[in-house]
């Protein structure tokens, strides 16, 4: 497992787990970041991630992506 944050551009990952407290955990889910979702980093900037998640872009933070495990 590793964080979203060291995902590669343009490759599927399966999400294993949404760590964080549990309103950031909502938060995340709210978004579609759900465990057993698929996403795709579609570009990274300064740690900054946007992302394809359940047919739309979201744009998450460094701090938000490392919550994430892939």
């Amino acid at each position: 497992m590793m964080p979203l944050s060291m995902a590669k551009e343009g490759e599927p990952v399966v999400i294993k787990k949404v760590g964080g407290k549990d309103e950031t955990r909502q938060f995340l889910e709210n978004l579609g970041f759900v465990a057993g979702g698929t996403v795709t980093v579609v570009s990274e900037i300064n740690g900054n991630l946007i992302v394809n998640v359940k047919e739309s872009r979201v744009a998450i933070g460094k701090d938000m992506a490392n919550k994430i495990m892939v």
